[in-house]
């Protein structure tokens, strides 16, 4: 979609707080940060970190913007940062990307007494990112899951849909959701089980195991680990040795490499090549590719809805991101058809109607494409119809401007041409017997050399009919007071004279009816050729769908393993009949539903 001109990103030499969390208890979207992502239209790489305070988040997220110092690090008990901070950096892998990095607030920092709003600040970076990581310290326990407790409030916290057709949408999440990677900090266990060695993702794995039974102890323990399971589609784990000494760690920003202990320094580097090779562009639903000036509107909806005490509902948000994305690929397509016409009037009056309606169609083809790679989710056409009503209107405009161009064109050229035959009018050299006969050479002169100037353009008939029309009265005149002529002559005269103007009236009408069917063949045009890309558009979102369900049904087989091994039978049957909508929804997908 975004293939159109990419905006360079402003540089930041530092993060920016996106969303304040004022007095803990009320978020707001910063102003600075949010023009900042508006004017940034790359697709964007989020990618987002949370975990209890005083962890170690924000030296990940400086390792990730390839920097030292940025985010906050602190080197005491107290929290650094508040809200939700943002950092956005050219991606080093990608140059038509842009790498955003959101830190956020420690979770149950014990100085902001009331810690209701962590729940959302989790929510938001959830449904911000790409990319999820939580960052932990110690191994990964029941304590550590007790602590990530906001993951089983996500279901409250996050609609997928504003209406949802069955009550249980967490089958939904797996689509819409981020990947996740849990970073285990001051890691100091062997990684091994049953005498097994393991890999940080086994580890993980091994650690959300599901128990069998339906006690509510078990259930307790489980809900957490089905939450992961369910609502993030992949999982990766990195443990990190502890740094430093506790003494070096209070100056950490301060540190070299060479400073902090090998095998960190190799873990980081590790988790930093992970990240920006694997951590994909935002997408929402069917694939679409989401930009910096897309995630600040999304921003800016779920804070709303956040505040305004409602649910973040994402389907919501991308109705509202819709409206305000196909409204500006509506200005933006109509801009560039201007804009590319403007460059065209120089041309004017073109020659015939055809040439004019050639210049059209290319600045018009020109503009369905601006409008196709901004706009998503256009119901019905609506926005593409009203694209098509209103360049008509601007094409009507630029034909009338070709048409003044031609008559202006024509007349000066008629006066110049004329300038003999009207001095031999003002001196009355046509009023003596033969008169009429100079009149008619000087005439014949005149229209003779106007037909053989090029360029004069569509109206060229018409504006000799009108000048002949002007000189009807002085020819006729000129014809009476003629002494030399007969009775009978004049009166050829004067039927030659008449005949001559029905000629050119049949020719003007013969014209305009040729114009008016070229007109038809171009509305035809017009019709096939926004049909014609909007086919292919349809058909590349069509393809783009059914990709994305194919991963989610990927991944919904490999969390149907999970739930067998658990002997979770319902919830198994609840995914066979979640993977087998995906699969119809793919059968049954069709991209030939136009109306334009």
């Amino acid at each position: 979609m975004i293939a159109a001109a990419m905006s360079a990103l402003r540089p930041m030499t530092e993060p920016v707080c996106l969303i304040e969390n004022i007095g803990g208890n009320k978020l707001v979207v910063n102003k600075e940060a949010e023009k900042i992502l508006l004017e940034i239209m790359q697709p964007v790489v989020v990618i987002a970190i949370v975990g209890k305070y005083r962890t170690g988040k924000s030296y990940l997220m400086n390792k990730l913007a390839e920097k030292r110092t940025g985010f906050p690090l602190g080197s005491s008990i107290q929290s650094k940062t508040k809200g939700i901070w943002m950092w956005c950096v050219p991606h080093p892998s990608h140059p038509n990307q842009t790498l955003v990095l959101l830190d956020t607030e420690g979770l149950g920092d014990v100085e902001k007494g009331d810690c209701k709003n962590d729940a959302w600040i989790f929510s938001l970076a959830v449904l911000l990112s790409s990319a999820f990581v939580y960052n932990s310290v110690g191994t990964i326990d029941q304590q550590s899951m007790e602590q990530l407790h906001y993951v089983t409030e996500l279901t409250k916290r996050i609609k997928v849909k504003s209406s949802p057709q069955r009550k249980d949408e967490t089958g939904e999440y797996k689509k819409f959701f981020p990947s996740f990677t849990w970073c285990v900090r001051d890691f100091c266990l062997l990684l091994e089980k049953n005498g097994k060695s393991l890999t940080e993702d086994e580890y993980l794995m091994s650690s959300l195991e599901l128990r069998k039974g339906s006690d509510k102890k078990i259930q307790d323990y489980n809900l957490p680990r089905e939450c992961i399971l369910r609502f993030f589609h992949t999982h990766k784990c990195f443990t990190f040795d502890r740094p430093t000494s506790t003494k070096k760690l209070q100056h950490l920003e301060e540190l070299e490499e060479e400073d902090l202990e090998e095998d960190f320094v190799e873990q980081a580097r590790r988790f930093y090549q992970y990240m920006i090779g694997n951590s994909h562009v935002k997408t929402l639903d069917g694939g679409l590719e989401v930009t910096g000036r897309m995630l600040a509107v999304l921003a800016t909806s779920y804070v709303k809805a956040i505040q305004s005490g409602a649910v973040p509902c994402m389907e919501n948000a991308v109705l509202a991101l819709a409206e305000i994305e196909n409204n500006g690929a509506l200005q933006d397509a109509l801009s560039r058809y201007e804009c590319e016409m403007n460059k065209q009037v120089s041309r004017f009056p073109t020659e015939t109607q055809k040439e004019f309606l050639n210049l059209h169609k290319d600045c018009e083809r020109e503009a369905i494409t601006v409008f196709l790679d901004r706009s998503f989710n256009d119901k019905d056409q609506r926005y593409q119809r009203k694209l098509k009503e209103l360049v008509q209107n601007k094409m009507n405009q630029y034909s009338t401007r070709n048409e003044e161009a031609s008559r202006a064109f024509c007349r000066k050229l008629l006066k110049q041409l004329s300038v003999k035959m009207e001095d031999g009018i003002h001196k009355g050299r046509y009023s003596i017997p033969g008169g009429h006969k100079l009149y008619l050479i000087e005439k014949l002169k005149v229209t003779g050399n106007y037909n053989l100037t090029p360029g004069k353009g569509t109206k060229a008939l018409e504006v000799m009919q009108q000048y002949i029309t002007e000189k009807k009265e002085i020819e006729a005149a000129i014809l009476q007071a003629d002494e030399s002529l007969t009775e009978k002559e004049r009166q050829l005269a004067e039927e030659r004279a008449e005949a001559e103007r029905a000629e050119r009236e049949r020719e003007i009408t013969e014209k305009k009816n040729q114009e008016l069917q070229q007109c038809i063949e171009d509305q035809k045009r017009s019709f096939e050729e926004h049909k014609v890309l909007l086919l292919k558009k349809m058909e590349e979102e069509r393809k783009r769908m059914i990709a994305e369900n194919e991963k989610v049904i990927k991944r919904k087989l490999q969390e149907q393993e999970a739930m067998m091994k658990a002997g979770y039978d319902d919830k198994i049957l609840a995914l066979q009949k979640e993977i087998g909508e995906l699969r119809q929804k793919n059968q049954s997908s069709d991209s030939s539903c136009i109306i334009l």
